[in-house]
């Protein structure tokens, strides 16, 4: 497994889905646990500790209302922790991102955006870091980037033709 997913609640397996789906894009082996920072503790801490020895070298973690799993997880671990804000809060999402970006220093955990651009990056940001050492994925996220750019350069095109 290269990456490890964790959300804190059955009602965020929807939302996740499109992190997943751009992982199973790339062929990236990847594992997806529920787990709460609040409410199963020490279960969490025995996933994210047990995470590096399973070959994980990244973790994913989505999160809502006040959003303490992506920075527990940084607590328990020296792999990068991505963070993402769900927004199904009363605050859109807003409390979650506030609560995911206000790390202190030495427990870093990269934010990514409210919501489901918010989920498709962190597939993307941890599809980054793999490729620094798998010349495959990297082959793979030049591709990707090019078909969205012939994607915007064809629709440039359509409405000036």
């Amino acid at each position: 497994m290269d990456i490890l997913i964790v959300v804190g609640s059955k009602s965020d397996l929807d939302f996740i889905n499109h992190t997943k789906a751009i992982l199973e894009d790339f062929e990236i082996k990847h594992e997806l646990r529920i787990t709460s920072a609040h409410r199963t503790p020490e279960e969490t801490k025995a996933i994210i500790t047990g995470a590096e020895e399973k070959g994980c070298k990244i973790i994913i973690a989505a999160a809502g209302f006040a959003a303490h799993l992506p920075g527990v997880c940084a607590a328990y671990t020296n792999l990068p922790v991505i963070g993402i804000p769900v927004d199904n809060s009363p605050l859109k999402g807003e409390d979650s991102l506030h609560s995911i970006v206000m790390m202190p220093a030495g427990v870093p955990v990269a934010c990514m955006t409210v919501g489901v651009a918010g989920a498709k990056n962190a597939a993307h940001y941890a599809l980054k870091i793999l490729a620094l050492g798998d010349k495959v994925v990297k082959e793979k996220l030049v591709h990707a980037k090019n078909k969205m750019r012939e994607a915007v350069l064809l629709s440039d095109e359509a409405i000036n033709s």
